[in-house]
């Protein structure tokens, strides 16, 4: 009798092994998707993306010299969703996706300044104190970053809303968080930051303080400039008491709505004489080259919310020249096909290890039909 129990004791220990190796594998599946899909994926795609290089090295009399050289990244349109229209389930998927992406472009490209260009926000424009108070703290979470890593955010109409909504409570709301300011200087080169939705619209109350913002730069910056012959302009009037050193600029700016208007473009080019611009607003990168003027380059969305095949700006920068690429995050839609694969991958492991354990069972069934011989 003791053999007898001790055999149908084995007999039950099997299947619960097959069970728990079961298990062990299929957590180990699930474990490996989630680790490449939320973790390693972003390495493997960003570790492609190399800063480019400036060929404008500077001549001082016979012997070259190495310009500085500022690396920056530029990216716009994060819309970190609201209490309105945010669903927990997507803000969680997208924010987890932009957070994983800064962090590891932060880690793998050492970027020495980050620009974002508007729209940090969604719901900005209309959200209470408390909810504004909530997206801040997720925000800086996100995009947290050493302290020698400069970050500027420019405001875009999601932020503060367009020039008809605009109120001084939610310029200086945003003013406060991001410490926005007109004019950023570094390794000789000079960064403009324009809100340009306050640069349109007939009801505009703020307008006027936005203009003689820039006006006042366009004269310190012109005023560096009429020392150096090359770079003076007709209307210069400066004293020379808060001259800088000549260099070009670079205007990060966000678009009004789909762009600015003709007029308030050639004002922005005509008082900042920048030798590049790039803006936000349209989730896409397009490229303008203004008549007379320097190129624009539109950067697109950085979040998955906005686009399947998000990137950023990588710029190589000097005072004297530049040098841009475009680094793409990874597709939402591999992501989403790697975790199908996985899913239709756990369901073949699953029908094949109970196929196994039926096939034992038919075979067993099968010995106590059989008729006894005598």
């Amino acid at each position: 009798v003791a053999m007898i129990r001790l055999g149908f004791g084995r007999r039950n220990v099997r299947p619960l092994k097959r069970r728990s190796s079961l298990l062990l594998k299929l957590i180990a599946v699930v474990f490996a998707v989630l680790l490449f899909c939320e973790f390693l994926i972003y390495y493997l795609v960003i570790f492609r993306c190399d800063w480019p290089e400036v060929k404008t090295p500077a001549y001082d009399g016979k012997q070259a010299t190495l310009e500085p050289v500022l690396r920056a990244m530029f990216l716009a349109d994060t819309h970190l969703l609201g209490e309105i229209r945010g669903h927990w389930l997507d803000k969680l998927r997208r924010e987890w996706q932009m957070e994983r992406a800064f962090q590891t472009a932060l880690w793998l490209l050492q970027p020495e300044v980050v620009f974002i260009l508007g729209d940090v926000f969604d719901e900005g424009k209309w959200s209470s104190p408390k909810a504004w108070a909530d997206d801040v703290e997720r925000f800086q979470k996100m995009f947290r970053h050493p302290s020698h890593v400069q970050l500027k955010v420019v405001a875009g109409n999601h932020d503060i809303g367009f020039h008809y909504e605009m109120t001084t409570y939610k310029i200086k709301r945003f003013e406060k968080v991001f410490n926005s300011e007109r004019l950023f200087s570094w390794k000789g080169i000079n960064f403009v930051m324009v809100n340009s939705v306050a640069l349109e619209g007939d009801r505009c109350t703020l307008c006027s303080r936005e203009e003689a913002e820039l006006l006042a730069v366009s004269h310190r910056l012109n005023c560096s400039r009429e020392h150096y012959p090359l770079f003076r302009r007709s209307d210069a009037n400066c004293s020379g008491e808060d001259a800088a050193p000549p260099e070009e600029r670079n205007i990060p700016f966000q678009e009004r709505y789909d762009v600015l208007s003709r007029e308030a473009s050639q004002k922005l080019l005509w008082w900042l004489q920048p030798r590049l611009v790039l803006s936000g607003h349209t989730h896409s990168g397009c490229e303008v080259l203004h008549a007379g003027g320097p190129l624009e380059l539109s950067v697109p969305s950085f979040s998955w919310r906005n686009r399947n095949n998000p990137s950023f700006i990588m710029g190589s920068i000097t005072s004297t020249g530049h040098a841009l690429s475009k680094c793409y995050l990874p597709r939402e839609d591999m992501v989403l096909i790697t975790y199908c694969g996985a899913a239709g991958f756990l369901v073949v492991l699953i029908f094949a290890h109970f196929e196994r354990l039926a096939s034992h069972f038919l075979f067993g069934w099968n010995l106590l039909r059989k008729p006894r011989t005598m």
